[in-house]
């Protein structure tokens, strides 16, 4: 970064998002003789042409003299394409400088990134996260909006952001670092003992299986009648599963920052749940749009993605599943690059077993013809489902149940459960065995019992593989050190719905 004033040229650093990242830019303006305008070149998109006339009115209504000359903003690399409101900032500053109403002390340690109301007022753009991150590894200082991020200068390690709320009152005289670490929970946050599996009555059985799939991250469709819980189930899984690590809270914060979304609650280490509408549409679920940003597989990154209503989701949009659910990252491929979000989430479904929801209740008649039961059902298999590790029936709760309010487990017992679990994981992979292939650690009697059922429900590989991957981690819950006969029967149990 350099520039001569007595040339009429300055260069300030800035950013853009591109993806889930913030990439580096160099804003380079130039003032010099000719008709009173401005170009902007460097492959800005309308956004960013769109600065030169809120630069202009701000830079005049906070006391400052606009320059009656050609301004020339170069933004580089002029091979990415640039979007975004964030140059508005950097590009008024370059102009101030280079037109010598402010001095340059302290401008080369910054990164410069807002968008300026006309009135002069610095209003904060999507990614704050994503560009303190960047200022963090280039070590300067990032210079932005009041930020909302209350857990940012402890996670990026970046101990100097400045945060301006107007054009004058910093520029040419920036402080220290102003914006300090928010020590007390945001307001209105809901606590961690708002939802709990207390609450859920007479389904111990869906409870368990839940247990299992939290304990080895798998994925988890529930089938029932209207009214079951199936709901109330998958919404209070993320208080079984463990708070995220100091690395996972990074990328989810990334992820959510970029697209614009609340981060108290990733803040805190509270893993994400994402609960899309099943009127979603492919981009919306897996990512794209202009810009492109991150969908809801990506927002649930190292937490839940709950699809409610599974069979009245789109075809083209549950198959666009089928990758990210293997890879744990999408690939969104445009003309102008490739944009890679990570998608490492624990998928959770449920449906009805027909259209009215009451085939198989005994306590109401299915008026469903055969032939709609069957085209219904038939949404919920297939390549997805068959990639779906544990399937279960939720039934209608006891009536007593409900009245009464009867408790089962709490989330903080199946909590334990799911950490000693993978605690145990943990010991054994120390000790070398090796998950890939889990039926090395059966016992004789569990892998001949494994080979009778597989013949029986005609599974195909990749059910025998998952299969295995479900006792194991049955095995890991009760503490075995090998696989037994119990503990197959019970994963096998948990495949009935998808066994090709």
């Amino acid at each position: 970064m350099s520039g001569a004033r007595d040339r009429g040229s300055f260069c300030v650093r800035s950013a853009f998002i591109m993806g889930a990242e913030a990439v580096p830019v160099s804003v380079e303006v130039t003032i010099g003789g000719g008709l009173p305008n401005y170009t902007i070149i460097g492959m800005p998109d309308a956004t960013v042409l769109e600065a030169r006339h809120r630069v202009d009115k701000a830079i005049r209504a906070c006391g400052f003299e606009g320059p009656h000359a050609h301004i020339t903003v170069n933004l580089a690399p002029a091979e990415l394409k640039k979007s975004g409101t964030g140059f508005d900032l950097p590009i008024a500053v370059a102009i101030l400088v280079a037109s010598g109403q402010i001095p340059t002390e302290g401008l080369k340690e910054c990164l410069f990134v807002g968008e300026l109301g006309l009135q002069g007022e610095v209003c904060e753009v999507r990614g704050s996260f994503a560009y303190a991150m960047l200022a963090s590894r280039e070590g300067l200082r990032l210079v932005c909006a009041p930020m909302s991020i209350p857990a940012c200068l402890e996670s990026c390690e970046c101990s100097t952001l400045v945060a301006l709320s107007r054009l004058r009152s910093g520029v040419g005289n920036l402080p220290g670092p102003v914006l300090q670490k928010d020590n007390e929970e945001p307001s209105g946050a809901l606590s961690e003992d708002t939802l709990d599996f207390s609450q859920v009555c007479d389904q111990e059985v869906a409870k368990r299986a839940l247990v299992v799939a939290a304990a080895g991250n798998h994925g988890i469709m529930m089938v029932g009648p209207p009214g079951a819980g199936k709901t109330m189930l998958a919404r209070r899984l993320p208080t079984i599963l463990p708070p995220l690590t100091e690395s996972e809270r990074v990328e989810a914060l990334m992820i959510h920052s970029v697209a614009a979304q609340p981060t108290e609650s990733i803040a805190r280490g509270e893993p994400p749940f994402r609960a899309p509408h099943h009127s979603i549409s492919r981009a919306g679920l897996v990512g794209g749009g202009k810009p492109v940003m991150p969908g809801e597989i990506s927002l649930a990154h190292k937490g839940v993605l709950f699809l409610d209503e599974l069979p009245e989701f789109a075809n083209n949009v549950l198959q666009s599943l089928r990758q990210p659910m293997e890879d744990k990252r999408v690939t969104i491929v445009r003309a102008d690059g490739s944009y890679i979000f990570p998608s490492d989430f624990m998928f959770v479904a449920a449906a009805n077993p027909c259209p009215c929801g009451h085939l198989g209740d005994p306590g109401h008649a299915c008026s469903c013809a055969p032939a709609r039961v069957e085209s219904y059902q038939a949404r919920m298999g297939g390549p997805l489902v068959n990639r779906i590790d544990i399937n279960i029936d939720v039934a209608r709760p006891a009536s007593r149940s409900v009245i009464e309010g009867d408790e089962g487990m709490s989330s903080a017992q199946m909590r334990e459960m799911v950490l000693a679990a993978r605690d145990f994981r943990a010991h054994r992979q120390q000790k070398g065995d090796d998950d890939r292939r889990p039926t090395t650690s059966f016992d004789p009697g569990a892998l001949s019992a494994f080979e009778t059922i597989a013949n029986r429900l005609a599974m195909g590989g990749r059910s025998i593989a998952r299969a295995a991957r479900v006792a194991r981690t049955i095995a890991d819950i009760e503490g075995h050190q090998r696989v037994s006969k119990d503990d197959i029967i019970e994963a096998c149990s948990y495949r009935g719905r998808s066994h090709g």
